[in-house]
């Protein structure tokens, strides 16, 4: 039978190409012989693919900063970005990224004096908040800052390993470490104790917000601190974050690692 049925194509084929000449709508084009008996299975598989395209796309523009300011994910790709979270592209892409800043680290011949430093932001960098966002739909709700300190509180963050393992070298090597977040200084104790129970034992300095770093956003307040660390005279060899304004601004350090995170974005 399925003989038969492609005997049948290749010589409507074999015709229409011969009297082409004589006359193009000797067949109507294109021409359908059979459709598919399960059409309906296969257009929803092109939409679920058609869509998983789409939100990738999206957390390529996303990651690469190419994206106006954004509060939430796309509705659409709720599902698209939790299965990523809890994936293995998610540990896949920390890997890689803390692989090639390792590698890097130990290219860096290191001056001597103790003024070679390395940055860290903290919140999806060293420590995870994924168990907070698993009960806030992954980046689908507008963040909650009053909700979000409840979560900083407990000081049960894990860490990222991948993070943990550069943190570990970095140190090795002799860089002066510092921690850079935009956590609050009221929220210095259950940071230093999250960060010593997730693995983080030692550091040079540990920054956060103060009352007088409230309404600047957080290129602002990171340029500033590594500004402050430029006068006292700290190389900023290299610097890992999460977010595009742990990185940029002034006073950069001489390489920078962004990390994924497409739950949210702080500018």
């Amino acid at each position: 039978m399925v003989f038969l049925r492609l005997f049948l194509v290749f010589s409507l084929f074999s015709i229409a190409f011969s009297f082409e000449h004589l006359n193009s709508h000797l067949l109507p084009r294109p021409l359908i012989l059979e459709y598919p008996e399960k059409i309906d299975t296969q257009l929803k598989g092109f939409e679920d693919d058609e869509l998983r395209l789409r939100c990738s796309s999206w957390r390529f523009a996303a990651e690469t900063n190419n994206l106006s300011p954004w509060k939430t994910i796309p509705e659409e790709c709720a599902s698209y970005v939790k299965e990523y979270l809890i994936g293995r592209g998610y540990i896949f892409d920390l890997e890689t990224v803390s692989n090639e800043a390792g590698a890097y680290a130990k290219s860096v011949e290191l001056n001597g004096d103790g003024k070679d430093a390395w940055v860290f932001d903290i919140d999806e960098t060293l420590l995870s908040n994924l168990p907070y966002y698993a009960e806030h739909g992954y980046g689908l709700e507008v963040f909650d800052h009053v909700e979000f300190d409840k979560w900083i509180e407990k000081a049960v963050a894990p860490a990222l390993k991948p993070s943990l393992k550069l943190y570990e070298e970095v140190l090795g090597l002799g860089f002066k470490v510092i921690f850079l977040t935009g956590r609050s200084e009221r929220h210095r104790t259950v940071t230093v104790e999250n960060l010593i129970n997730a693995g983080f034992r030692e550091w040079h300095q540990l920054i956060l917000r103060t009352p007088g770093d409230d309404g600047k956003t957080a290129t602002i307040y990171k340029s500033e601190k590594r500004n402050e660390m430029a006068k006292e005279g700290y190389r900023i060899l290299g610097n890992s974050g999460d977010q595009w304004s742990d990185l940029l601004g002034y006073s950069t350090s001489v390489r920078s690692f962004k990390l994924p995170n497409p739950m949210y974005y702080i500018p």
